[in-house]
């Protein structure tokens, strides 16, 4: 099993850094997400652990070796990432983008395999696309459109996946459909990393949570520890009113205001 940790990263954007000697490791097979305020540097920690940013200073590494120095079609049948979707695909049918997945496994000029056609077949199905192949991508809603993007995640057939923001721009019910989802991807053994903004999705949904403020890691730990007064407050400025759910068996934020100064 692949295993994703960072030493004392720092990392950012025209040489000011955005993260700050963060230390961390995503925990196996299990979903974890990070949270915190806008700019934060949630999304630059997920960049660097794709190794779409390279770090200032300190390491990303996978299975601790540097993850920079390590072959790219390697890297890539490890860790998948979300934010490979591109709006210039929105004219090919569902199954021509989910095979784009199987892209680190391609020798040369040679076609897909049958192992290849197994796995995007697998993807589709799983996501519940399989009926809608044929489809292009902008006949689709932003539900099933999402539902896509993990596809081509999933064939890649990696042990980790990094998504930023999967359920953003989502009504309710494609949220939850989106989340339910990775939960099954999830008890299928993948590691997921997410970013997230709802609060209280976080929290049902994630087995760990870690949270950034000003480009430094604040807290992290189990929903139940990490869903405090204190450390929300440490994290977002707010009082909140927080409660058990035994439905759940998660925290819930059922209100919260704003600490001024």
């Amino acid at each position: 099993m692949a295993k994703l940790a960072t030493a004392h990263l720092s990392c950012g954007y025209d040489k000011k850094d955005v993260l700050h000697d963060v230390t961390l490791e995503i925990p196996e097979k299990k979903i974890t997400s990070l949270i915190g305020p806008n700019g934060s540097g949630k999304t630059t920690l997920l960049k660097a652990l794709a190794r779409m940013l390279p770090p200032s200073s300190g390491q990303v590494r996978m299975n601790g070796k540097d993850i920079n120095y390590l072959d790219s079609k390697h890297v890539a049948q490890k860790i998948a990432s979300l934010s490979q979707k591109t709006s210039q695909v929105a004219g090919l049918s569902v199954a021509e983008i989910v095979a784009y997945g199987r892209f680190p496994y391609q020798k040369g000029f040679a076609g897909l395999r049958k192992k290849d056609r197994e796995i995007i077949q697998w993807a589709m199905e799983v996501t519940g696309l399989f009926p809608l192949k044929k489809r292009t991508l902008n006949t689709l809603s932003g539900g099933q459109q999402q539902r896509v993007w993990i596809a081509m995640a999933l064939a890649q057939d990696t042990e980790i996946l990094i998504l930023d923001e999967p359920i953003s721009f989502l009504d309710p019910a494609h949220q939850l459909e989106i989340l339910y989802l990775l939960e099954t991807i999830n008890r299928q053994g993948k590691t997921i990393l997410m970013t997230i903004h709802d609060l209280n999705h976080a929290a049902q949904f994630s087995d760990y949570i870690m949270g950034l403020k000003e480009g430094r890691l604040l807290v992290e730990g189990s929903p139940q520890e990490v869903f405090t007064q204190q450390h929300l407050l440490e994290l977002f400025d707010i009082c909140p009113e927080v409660v058990f759910s035994e439905k759940k068996q998660k925290p819930f934020i059922i209100s919260y205001d704003l600490v001024r100064d």
